[in-house]
């Protein structure tokens, strides 16, 4: 079958890979030749072998990260075979070097076995600064980055989870902001039950919903059900809901993260005043902005798409949770940290919008915060100072920073001249 033009774009585009090593040192000369490798190498071998923590300083352990996949549950592509999964492995390398400066390495294990991935994980992380799990399926994602957590000394965290959760939650902070609803008051619908979906429903319970109904491909998952694993056992309700239908009668907010098409007008029509829709599968959403709009003027909406407002965009979060847990030398990324980071990007969306975020959207003029901007752009280069700052202060106060009297005001600014010069 013949190539459209821009899968032959896009295909021209990854010829021989969108990642590389990048030389930090000279190596010109017959000096920095035997300083980078033999007989000079040895003199840091044998500092770390005294004091690991070296492997800090002389290494570069704190600016790198593994990207580990098994390539079960690639974004759209579902199980495509480890090394299938490598593209996108690579752009999620190019993204934390593009947006937080930090330095990736792509893994694709070609081992489907919670248990063997995680002893391979285990036996690799303390190479790296930290561990970003990418692109497993659940069930097994949540016990990989569980056990993962228990046994590494460096931060584990699966994005695909919690990425999203930390998106759409700091969209959910200004939405409450402007429409001054009660957290307590809402009713929550998420449409499905894997990674993401999860992690996101346990987010806005920790936010303070207490009413979340949460759907899977057989409907609602409620008590009388007996179909369901232990993660979703924690989501049943007692409810008379079945159906998308049913559960979306009074809802507040739905959250998509299923399949196109499936949220329909008079879903929407049935919902409360001020509704928040995040339609975020993709490329086609389970209701389009459009649709919405033709039948409700009040509704907040998002989606998964760069071309509408509101894009519940991952790149906003976990370039600048790692750059925030590296520059602490964290030991994990805790939940106060994943707070922390959802309303430093609740805060953002509230200040002054710079031209050049402006000029990257053709109607970027009608920019402000408000029902069309309640998350921020991720061109906006202060994400990288107040979402990292935010996540270093956070790591230090829950006391899993390694550095001791670390200077956060000087952070800020080290932030500042890097990212904002």
């Amino acid at each position: 079958m013949s190539k459209t033009e821009w899968e032959q774009k896009c295909l021209d585009y990854h010829i021989g890979g969108k990642t590389g090593t990048l030389l930090k040192k000279p190596c010109n000369t017959a000096e920095e030749l035997s300083m980078a490798y033999t007989p000079g190498v040895a003199i840091p071998c044998k500092e770390i072998e005294k004091d690991i923590s070296l492997a800090y300083k002389y290494t570069n352990k704190g600016n790198l990260v593994a990207v580990v996949t098994d390539s079960t549950a690639v974004l759209g592509l579902g199980d495509i075979g480890a090394l299938a999964g490598k593209p996108v492995m690579e752009g999620k390398g190019v993204l934390f070097k593009k947006f937080a400066d930090v330095d990736a390495v792509d893994i694709e294990l070609n081992v489907k076995d919670a248990d063997k991935i995680i002893e391979v994980t285990a036996a690799i992380a303390d190479s790296f600064g930290g561990i970003n799990l990418e692109d497993i399926k659940a069930p097994k994602c949540f016990e990989i980055e569980d056990k993962l957590k228990e046994i590494c000394n460096v931060p584990v965290f699966h994005d695909d989870q919690h990425g999203t959760a930390i998106i759409s939650t700091a969209g959910l902070i200004n939405v409450l902001d402007i429409s001054g609803k009660k957290v307590e008051d809402l009713k929550v619908v998420v449409i499905g039950a894997g990674a993401a979906g999860t992690a996101c429903a346990k987010m806005y319970r920790n936010l303070g919903v207490k009413n979340i109904v949460m759907l899977d491909s057989k409907g609602v998952i409620q008590t009388k059900r007996d179909d369901l694993n232990k993660y979703k056992q924690e989501f049943a309700i007692e409810t008379d809901d079945r159906t998308l239908a049913d559960a979306m009668k009074g809802a507040d907010m739905v959250l998509g993260l299923s399949g196109p098409g499936i949220i329909t007008k008079d879903m929407v029509k049935s919902m409360a005043s001020s509704p928040i829709i995040y339609a975020c599968a993709n490329p086609t959403p389970e209701i389009t902005p459009e649709e919405v709009l033709a039948v409700r003027d009040d509704a907040y909406i998002g989606t998964g798409r760069s071309d509408y407002p509101n894009q519940i965009n991952n790149v906003l979060g976990f370039p600048f949770i790692f750059r925030g847990a590296l520059d602490v030398r964290a030991t994990k990324i805790t939940e106060n940290m994943k707070v922390a980071a959802a309303k430093a990007l609740a805060a953002l969306a509230k200040e002054e919008i710079p031209d050049y975020v402006r000029n990257a959207y053709s109607y970027g003029n009608e920019l402000k915060y408000g029902k069309n901007y309640i998350i921020p752009s991720p061109f906006d280069k202060r994400i990288a100072v107040f979402e990292s700052y935010a996540v270093a202060k956070a790591a230090i106060e829950d006391g899993v920073s390694m550095l001791k009297d670390f200077d956060l005001d000087a952070y800020k600014k080290e932030l500042e001249d890097k990212f904002l010069k």
